[in-house]
């Protein structure tokens, strides 16, 4: 409850946190660094029309919303289309999807939504359209319908430093990325030290999705050139792949990832002087008393 702010007296023993306390902070902020690493942003999109506050597309978007999260705790993929009925004002209307990567479990598949459902309404508010795509989930909204309808417009694209003169390591790419085109859904693909996936949206037909895909991997070579690793995010599908390793070690934006190490190591940093600040004023208080 918020209220009128109050002065307290601020002369009261304060006991230095314990080693324990201490590890337990440290350890609570790193396993915190590493849930919004398995979150992280990758690209949004919003409309420049904008909805009144409180108007029935209001209403219907928090509808989809709610609908989104207790949905992705049984499926990986929906679909929605909310006051498209004759009788319904046609401003009100709303068309919508999510999906989740297609190796995520149920439950981290919900968990994505909710941080997706939570972030989109702050990266877009009041957007007529909108869309939001996390590394493991994606969800969008538009005013039109749009299910089913091509799009392979570039959203998104980050290549990794160049590999020169390596035959082998751009054999087994081609390799990977001629399985990945061929995909229907989700698929993973390996070839030597090369791994990828790829993926395609749930309203595409399997010839939008074979298409889409070819379009991905184009760009791939294209744009990325002879990259060690490389994402490529289109409108209804994406493409990735990289040298070796697991393939969370090609991080969609490394710098995401800087700034959340930055942060936790600032707060550990700042945690761990303020206990040395107590307990040297600790030392000195009882060095003063016993006097």
């Amino acid at each position: 409850m918020l209220g009128s702010l109050q002065s307290y007296s601020t002369h009261k023993t304060i006991q230095a946190p314990g080693l324990s306390t201490l590890c337990f902070l440290f350890f609570s902020l790193s396993y915190f660094g590493h849930l919004v690493k398995a979150h992280i942003f990758i690209y949004a999109g919003c409309s420049q029309e904008k909805y009144a506050p409180n108007s029935p597309f209001e209403g219907n978007l928090n509808s989809f919303l709610a609908s989104v999260v207790s949905s992705s705790s049984q499926v990986s993929y929906n679909t929605y289309a909310i006051g498209n009925e004759s009788s319904t004002p046609p401003e009100s209307t709303l068309y919508g999807l999510y999906q989740c990567r297609g190796d995520l479990q149920t439950a981290d598949c919900s968990r994505c939504m909710e941080s997706v459902v939570n972030q989109i309404g702050l990266v877009c508010p009041y957007s007529y359209g909108a869309s939001l795509q996390l590394e493991g989930c994606y969800l969008r909204y538009e005013h039109a319908n749009f299910l089913g309808t091509p799009d392979t417009g570039l959203r998104f694209k980050k290549c990794s430093k160049s590999v020169n003169n390596d035959v082998e390591f751009f054999r087994r790419r081609d390799d990977v990325l001629a399985d990945l085109q061929a995909a229907i859904g989700f698929k993973v693909s390996s070839s030597g030290l090369v791994e990828g996936f790829a993926q395609c949206l749930g309203d595409l037909s399997s010839s939008d999705c074979s298409s889409c895909l070819g379009d991905a991997v184009g760009k791939l070579k294209s744009v990325c050139g002879s990259a060690a690793a490389a994402d490529v995010f289109l409108g209804q599908c994406y493409a990735r792949y990289w040298a070796s390793g697991y393939y969370g070690e090609f991080s969609p934006d490394s710098s995401h990832e800087d700034d959340i190490g930055k942060t936790v190591a600032i707060i550990v940093g700042v945690l761990a002087g303020l206990a040395v600040l107590i307990v040297l004023l600790s030392f000195c208080r009882k060095a003063m008393e016993s006097k």
